[in-house]
């Protein structure tokens, strides 16, 4: 059983960053430690020991780390705002690589936009999410079918969906991140629209 501690992903969880987990653990991959759930970005102020949420996350990440290796290979998650994406950089830092595969999913790019912004050593490939799941959203990208992967365990999902996604080129325009804070598009409410 591969330990988060010997992972890239050890940091996160010591800091307290890794929440609302619906998959924590080794997946079938030998050394391998998988994690769905939200990789808190940036922190209420704490009142004694009250424990508040955090003001913003990456949510419904999508991530494997291996046992012993200091950056994380692939990464998908959904940020709210697409000027959280230089929190990211900054939050995950080290555990970044030149080599990664970083997939975020913004609420407030422009529908029709798909583009790369590197930030530190890291490329983020940037895509548009609206009323979708990064789940949902990746195994598009990458072509899979809900029926190949349906006899597998959360873990074995998990592999078999980052694993094509480490795969893929991607030839997207890479813009900077300032070109990308500019074109933004105001936050849509999700809650808009929804039945009470």
């Amino acid at each position: 059983m591969t330990a988060i501690e010997n992972t890239a992903l050890g940091r996160l969880e010591k800091e307290g960053r890794l929440l609302n987990a619906v998959f924590k653990g080794g997946t079938i991959k030998p050394g391998r430690f998988g994690f769905r759930g939200d990789v808190a970005l940036k922190f209420q102020i704490q009142v004694a020991d009250e424990k508040r949420p955090p003001d913003y996350s990456i949510e419904q990440v999508l991530t494997i780390a291996q046992d012993g290796e200091r950056t994380i290979p692939v990464l998908a998650g959904y940020l709210h705002s697409f000027a959280y994406l230089a929190d990211v950089a900054g939050v995950l830092d080290s555990a970044l690589s030149p080599d990664g595969r970083y997939f975020m999913f913004c609420n407030n790019i422009d529908l029709l936009a798909k583009y790369r912004v590197r930030l530190g050593d890291a490329t983020f490939h940037v895509l548009p999410c609206d009323e979708s799941t990064v789940w949902k959203e990746m195994m598009d990208l990458v072509g899979i079918n809900k029926d190949d992967i349906k006899k597998l365990d959360p873990g074995g999902k998990l592999d078999y969906l980052l694993d094509a996604a480490k795969a893929l080129e991607l030839s997207y325009d890479e813009i900077s991140y300032e070109h990308g804070l500019k074109s933004m598009e105001p936050i849509k409410n999700r809650n808009e629209n929804r039945p009470v």
